[in-house]
């Protein structure tokens, strides 16, 4: 296996991953637009199949902030499930986070045992910036998340002296646009 920065040709792939575990409601959807948007973001897991690379997994490193980075879009084709190709997708995010000098990770996720195994620990939602919730407003459950936020600090990246990113504040919910409005 074989974990690379996407490629421009890996998005169809990613998006098939990405939306079969959508249809499951392990993560929100990704149109062509997004990821093509993004894939600078994206990593990839390939095996090698009758001389061709194909596409087993994928996942995104998004910056938030300073410090903070997310691990988003973290998918694995069913048929590579239990082979180490998550652990291996977010070791790439840490590696990734290491080298732009980023301190914390956190993901929003339903799958905690498989990030406390990497080191990951569930902290309030509350504690996350708002920035983090903006791919809510898109989100069926936007109401009534049952995502678990993770948190993974990496000690042996130096604290960058920035602003910091406020908290959510309490009893704040992301907007919700009405439909139509983008019309």
């Amino acid at each position: 296996m074989n974990i690379r920065p996407a490629e421009l040709q890996d998005v169809p792939d990613i998006q098939r991953i990405v939306n079969h575990h959508a249809e499951l409601g392990r993560m929100l959807f990704k149109s062509f637009a997004q990821l093509y948007e993004d894939i600078r973001d994206y990593a990839v897991a390939t095996i090698e199949i009758e001389g061709r690379d194909v596409v087993v997994g994928c996942v995104a490193l998004g910056v938030i902030w300073a410090d903070l980075a997310e691990v988003r879009a973290l998918a694995v084709d069913e048929s590579m499930r239990g082979r180490g190709t998550g652990s291996k997708l977010v070791e790439w995010c840490i590696a990734d986070a290491r080298r732009l000098g980023i301190r914390r990770l956190m993901s929003l996720t339903y799958e905690q045992r498989f990030f406390e195994k990497l080191g990951f620990v569930v902290v309030a939602k509350e504690t996350l910036p708002l920035k983090v919730w903006s791919d809510c407003v898109r989100c069926p459950k936007n109401q009534n998340c049952d995502e678990i936020a993770m948190i993974l600090e990496l000690t042996d990246v130096p604290i960058l002296e920035a602003p910091q990113a406020l908290p959510t504040p309490r009893g704040v919910s992301i907007p919700v646009l009405p439909s139509g409005f983008d019309d």
